[in-house]
């Protein structure tokens, strides 16, 4: 084989394997995303939409929007969000565990939804 061809067949594998890593990469990597839901409760009974999905490693914000006061937990994380009729309450977390985390409204323990965290 002549030296040219060599160094072609040598470029070609480099290009392969850096190809190759850039997809891998792209494919295993899930989370790490900025991911915002903006929720209204109504009547401490409904919330809408009333399924949060995230990949586990985002950064998750959710903004509770009620009509009426009293608390949203969300399980596993162990988060409360104070709700206060006609104001928005925010809480920022690392979404770092995989669970379908029940959020209720706290004094009933009425379901009102579930976020759903992938790995």
């Amino acid at each position: 084989m002549s030296r040219t061809r060599a160094l072609i067949v040598v470029g070609l594998l480099v290009v392969f394997v850096i190809a190759g890593g850039v997809v891998m990469s792209a494919v295993s990597q899930h989370g790490g995303k900025a991911r915002t839901f903006d929720v209204v409760v109504t009547h401490a009974a409904t919330m809408v939409p009333d399924t949060l999905k995230a990949n586990q490693n985002d950064t998750v914000t959710i903004n509770v929007h009620s009509d009426v006061t009293g608390e949203v937990h969300l399980h596993v994380y162990d988060i409360a969000f104070s709700a206060v009729a006609g104001q928005v309450v925010s809480r920022t977390f690392k979404a770092d565990k995989t669970c379908s985390c029940d959020l209720e409204w706290e004094s009933t323990a009425h379901p009102l939804g579930v976020l759903v965290v992938s790995p």
